[in-house]
């Protein structure tokens, strides 16, 4: 398509003035991209370009762009109630979604309860496991023991439980709630040190929280599933709620439909958002099981979970989330998911020979390029730009998180970039 000379277009001059980018330092950021459309695996820029979306827009579109079923499920409830409030009123979709999710999840993870961003879904997480203990009378029980470049969020309970004192958090720290933050258990000193310490302070902690397999914002860092398995011993000892915030690996990211699959282990709570719609409305689901849900029921109106987002449950994003678990039954992508990962694994790692280059590893459709540092992240994201491809590094990692969808050719220009701009 035809460039206009790079020009931006009216909405982005007039409306830029009045919009707070996230994770974005206003004064000194280069302008935003224009995208005007959508499709498959690609941005359309307002100039005319097109760019492959290596990043899915943050972990989310994992069926692809404008996946003509989502899109007339979506319609088709959009014509009939886009959204009716969800307390004391039933409504098809999300009554249909919570038994799929509990039919897909393990274990007796049963019970779902909405709301509308990554971020709450913990923040009810982290609710329920304290009001859990305080139905049973017992008040002691307050604090979380989560770990070392974890991340739950950005609001101050989801902030209390990412190590408040690293990365993009540290301003905080001292400010939020404190919480046990400690290594995660990949060898047998650091199992020996977190056994140690919950014998002394598990009649404090409520509940022990964590990202399975993949600390994603914390870095990409991969992690055994043998160390889910050590956390739900420590649990089970300890009597301490696991809490597995599957927000990122949920919807086959780390290749199986959730990562504690390949642990065969379940938690007491999960979280789920990023792809439950496939990328496209925002809704999350805080999935508690029966043990749990059982500690909120009685005659006391006060033991009742007192929460409740003004849109969870909407129709519109249930619509969506439907369709997209349709997807996932009705087309191979767990299937693709293992080629992804074939494909980065080759096409990656000739990084490893690169100047800078720590570390590379590729879990499922995640494929990481660890740098020893990165100078310029925002001169880095320009020329992966002008490469054609849209990545969005962070920290000293070049990451890959693409559309299950991706066609080979695609996936090729995305690593082929990141060898280039690389070198």
């Amino acid at each position: 398509m035809p460039s206009n000379g790079n020009r931006d277009p009216d909405w982005l001059t007039a409306g830029r003035g009045h919009v707070w980018w996230p994770y974005t330092q206003m004064q000194t950021a280069p302008a935003p991209l224009p995208v005007v459309r959508t499709h498959g695996t690609r941005l359309v820029l307002a100039d005319g370009r097109e760019l492959i979306d290596g990043v899915a827009s943050w972990w989310t579109a994992c069926h692809g762009y404008n996946h003509p079923h989502i899109r007339a499920a979506i319609e088709h409830q959009l014509a009939q109630m886009p959204h009716v409030m969800f307390a004391g009123i039933a409504h098809e979709q999300p009554l249909r979604l919570a038994q799929r999710l509990a039919a897909h999840l393990p274990d007796d993870l049963d019970h779902v309860f909405y709301s509308d961003s990554g971020s709450v879904a913990v923040e009810i997480a982290l609710k329920m496991a304290m009001q859990y203990w305080l139905n049973r009378e017992d008040s002691s029980r307050t604090r979380f023991v989560s770990f070392r470049h974890g991340y739950h969020g950005d609001t101050a309970g989801a902030m209390a439980v990412s190590g408040p004192g690293e990365g993009m958090h540290g301003t905080f720290a001292g400010l939020l709630p404190e919480q046990f933050v400690m290594p995660l258990p990949v060898d047998r000193a650091s199992e020996a040190a977190l056994s140690g310490f919950l014998a002394v302070h598990h009649e404090a902690i409520a509940g022990m929280i964590v990202e399975p397999l993949v600390q994603g914002a914390g870095g990409m860092l991969f992690h055994e599933p043998a160390v889910l398995k050590t956390l739900r011993n420590l649990c089970d000892r300890h009597g301490i709620l696991l809490i597995f915030d599957e927000i990122f690996t949920g919807f086959g990211r780390t290749g199986t439909m959730f990562a504690c699959e390949q642990a065969s282990v379940a938690p007491d709570i999960i979280t789920l958002s990023k792809g439950l719609t496939g990328g496209t409305m925002t809704l999350a689901a805080t999935v508690a099981n029966a043990r749990v849900y059982a500690g909120f029921l009685g005659d006391d109106p006060e033991q009742a979970l007192m929460h409740g987002p003004t849109f969870m449950g909407n129709a519109l994003a249930c619509a969506a989330a439907n369709a997209s678990l349709d997807l996932f039954e009705r087309e191979p992508r767990l299937q693709q998911v293992a080629r992804i990962a074939v494909q980065m694994r080759e096409e990656l790692e000739p990084c490893r020979a690169l100047r800078g280059v720590r570390d590379v590893r590729v879990m499922g459709a995640i494929g990481v390029v660890e740098m020893e540092r990165i100078d310029d992240l925002a001169a880095l994201r320009a020329r992966f730009v002008e490469a054609g491809v849209f990545l969005r590094p962070f920290g000293n990692t070049v990451y890959l998180t693409p559309s299950f969808t991706i066609a080979a050719d695609d996936l090729s220009r995305l690593t082929g970039a990141i060898r280039r701009v690389l070198a």
